[in-house]
């Protein structure tokens, strides 16, 4: 059995720009898609913290430290520049890689920077832990 996991997260990013007239994705600060370990190209789901929005498109890199988080294309009437967003992408895995798996999640700050924690993350039980 394959299991879709959590690969990676952008937590709160703001979006900088859009361009309705580009061809589409969304174009990331390449130091965070490596930190939260997107690749160019890969699939990734928008969901808008300010609006309620929920959709896809492909992640393109922006220049390193730029901040940049654009969003192309039909892309881009989903957001507006200043809106917050989680940007994620995932992974298909079997269940014993799944039971060990952790996503790479990044906090960001209102200008895209990294944002260092100031409390711990949440961490779910496992539903085996719990059952007895």
């Amino acid at each position: 059995m394959q299991l879709r996991m959590l690969k990676g997260k952008i937590h709160r990013a703001r979006v900088t720009g859009s361009d309705l007239n580009y061809e589409g994705s969304i174009e990331i600060d390449s130091s965070l898609m490596e930190a939260a370990g997107i690749l160019p190209f890969e699939k990734v789901d928008i969901w808008s913290i300010t609006t309620g929005e929920r959709f896809s498109t492909y992640a393109l890199p922006a220049d390193p430290r730029s901040g940049t988080i654009a969003l192309n294309g039909a892309a881009a009437r989903k957001v507006q520049p200043g809106d917050e967003i989680i940007i994620t992408a995932f992974v298909s895995m079997n269940e014993k890689e799944a039971e060990q798996w952790n996503p790479k999640i990044v906090f960001v700050d209102e200008k895209n920077r990294f944002k260092p924690l100031t409390h711990a993350p949440r961490t779910l039980a496992h539903p085996r832990k719990l059952a007895h």
